[in-house]
């Protein structure tokens, strides 16, 4: 098979959750470990970082890559979802898995990934620590995929872990409450292994305390060290917190002996994009009309997109809409400015919500706008709607952000 040939195979043949939900979570690490066991623990061949959280944990992934690179290091980087490519999935000093080393690796493992049904995403964290082992990468900051605990991620055992923040996000598998999610979680804090928090949220912290007091782990709270962020690349205002997180997390690996100097941090810091190849964060696609897409896709995170909105400068707004049909959009309906004309879209993959449905939703609101049959016709509607003082904004789910990017 050739590469194309391998990732249809891939997308088609393997459950997906981003495509198709609930259906192809697995939850528990029996699958990973049959799988890590099989390409003979690679995972213990390498340093990391594993990072965990509501929103954030992928922008704090590349903040921390993108230090360790300029600091001199061979680095692995390991995030979730894609947007355009599978291979952005799997890095090394922003470099993506080649095509070659994807389609060796599922030529070389192909009877034993159907014989056991592993998942796309079990899949995808077999051939990412099978690629840093090969490599002998330093180091690698793994993103985990969903939850904490029971993630496919959980069977490394890290130098440090990190929770960004705890949000109402994947209810069905998580939990229904703060205290539930934050409990799955806190399932990535290791036996005397530091754990960074970035947020301090009074009526969950004792989830936090608890485990790692349970784990002899020593817990840090970024937000309250961290007071001066370094200026970063990512410039949504949102990012200050990701900062805080990431610089406290680096704090902590200065401690453990890694070199990296204030100049290196600064570096790091200001060339995130340019390191690592992080896309979709408050990301600036055109001018007159200005256009932003971000991948914020829970109310806590379009919380922050929306606030930091409605203080850009411009006469008109125009949003791009579409979510996956997991959302509770009625507990977020009322973070959505009223003051914009919305294009509304599904997003094209199976669990991608239909326009119509997000249209009466929003009208019931007294929010406007029309429904369109792809989220190409609605981004091109938005730019031919828009004056060149405007501002057309793209999200509402990381799958309608891959498409316009």
């Amino acid at each position: 098979m050739n590469y194309k040939e391998t990732t249809s195979w891939m997308f088609s043949k393997l459950p997906m959750y981003q495509s198709h939900g609930k259906s192809a979570y697995k939850e528990d690490l029996h699958r990973t470990e049959l799988l890590v066991s099989h390409l003979k623990n690679p995972h213990h061949n390498f340093k990391t970082v594993h990072v965990g959280g509501t929103n954030g944990k992928g922008s704090t992934c590349h903040m921390i890559a993108s230090v360790l690179q300029n600091s001199g290091y061979k680095v692995g980087l390991y995030t979730s979802p894609h947007l355009e490519d599978f291979r952005e999935r799997i890095r090394i000093n922003g470099n993506k898995i080649s095509k070659k080393n994807v389609v060796n690796f599922i030529q070389e493992n192909k009877s034993f990934l159907e014989l056991n049904k592993l998942s796309f995403f079990e899949m995808t964290v077999g051939m990412a620590f099978d690629f840093f082992s090969e490599e002998q990468v330093d180091i690698a900051i793994i993103e985990v995929g969903l939850g904490g605990r029971l993630d496919s991620t959980n069977v490394i055992m890290p130098l440090l872990s990190i929770i960004t923040n705890i949000g109402m996000d994947h209810t069905q598998f998580l939990g229904d409450t703060l205290q539930k999610i934050a409990f799955e979680k806190a399932g990535i804090i290791k036996y005397n292994t530091p754990v960074v928090i970035g947020e301090f949220q009074e009526d969950i912290v004792h989830v936090f305390k608890e485990k790692a007091s349970k784990m002899n782990s020593q817990i840090s709270f970024a937000n309250q060290l961290i007071q001066n962020p370094i200026e970063c690349s990512l410039k949504g205002s949102y990012q200050k917190s990701n900062v805080k997180t990431a610089q406290l997390a680096l704090n902590i690996l200065i401690s453990k002996g890694f070199n990296i100097s204030k100049s290196s941090l600064k570096l790091g810091f200001s060339n995130v994009q340019k390191s690592t190849g992080i896309k979709g964060r408050w990301q600036i696609l055109g001018t007159q009309p200005k256009i932003i897409c971000d991948t914020a896709h829970n109310k806590e995170g379009l919380s922050l997109v929306f606030n930091q909105l409605v203080r850009e400068n411009f006469n008109n707004l125009h949003v791009v809409l579409g979510f996956v049909n997991d959302k509770s959009l009625e507990s977020i309906i009322t973070i959505f400015p009223v003051n914009a004309q919305y294009y509304f879209c599904r997003p094209n993959i199976p669990r991608g919500l239909d326009s119509s449905e997000l249209k009466k939703l929003f009208l019931r609101n007294n929010l406007k706008g029309k429904s369109y049959s792809s989220v190409t016709k609605a981004f091109s509607e938005a730019k031919a709607s828009a004056k060149k003082n405007d501002l057309i904004f793209v999200g509402g789910s990381t799958f309608v952000v891959a498409e316009v990017v």
